[in-house]
């Protein structure tokens, strides 16, 4: 029952982030927001920045599969390029890509949240730096100077045209897509 209410008040507080931004966003309006009282809430979180805190610790499960596929790969090109797109998918749902953005600034504010926000995302790039890494020395990738750079900038080349679409920046047809996955591939080396 506990973890229920738990998730619950994490609903709740996802729903006034998205709706009302987190500054906007008060602990009695996440508490109205679940249906129970602020005492209640109180019981289970320490205030607005430990909700948040933990919407962060849930991103980390969200990332799981990907990191999972990237370290199981048995063709470093054909992963990246799954992961890019699977990815993408992802980062452009617009509850993940205005979450991305609370989370972000408040990571500039908050230490804690940016030692969560910033280690998944952390765990994310190191899997795939080596998975570069890995293609470009087996030849099916060219050769990179900084696989990890590469790694983030595969990150934000997704992340920030998945941002885009979401805020009505670009557009988010089949044509676009790919060719945000060709530019990719071809950064890579890749025919």
């Amino acid at each position: 029952m506990a973890e229920s209410r738990k998730q619950l008040i994490v609903e709740a507080a996802c729903a006034c982030f998205l709706r009302k931004g987190y500054h906007q966003t008060g602990v009695r309006d996440i508490a109205a927001e679940a249906g129970i009282s602020l005492g209640n809430l109180y019981n289970h979180f320490a205030g607005k920045d430990a909700v948040l805190a933990e919407i962060a610790a849930l991103e980390a499960e969200e990332l799981t599969p990907f990191v999972a596929d990237l370290q199981a790969a048995a063709d470093p090109a054909k992963a990246v390029m799954g992961f890019a797109a699977a990815y993408l998918d992802y980062a452009s749902r617009p509850e993940h890509a205005l979450m991305t953005l609370e989370l972000v600034a408040e990571s500039v504010r908050n230490p804690a949240i940016a030692q969560t926000f910033g280690g998944n995302r952390d765990g994310l790039l190191a899997v795939l730096s080596t998975l570069l890494a890995a293609g470009a020395a087996s030849g099916r990738l060219r050769r990179l100077a900084h696989p990890a750079e590469t790694a983030r900038l595969v990150l934000d080349l997704v992340e920030g045209h998945a941002l885009r679409v979401v805020l009505g920046d670009a557009v988010p047809d089949a044509a676009a897509r790919e060719e945000v996955m060709s530019f990719i591939a071809y950064s890579l080396g890749m025919p």
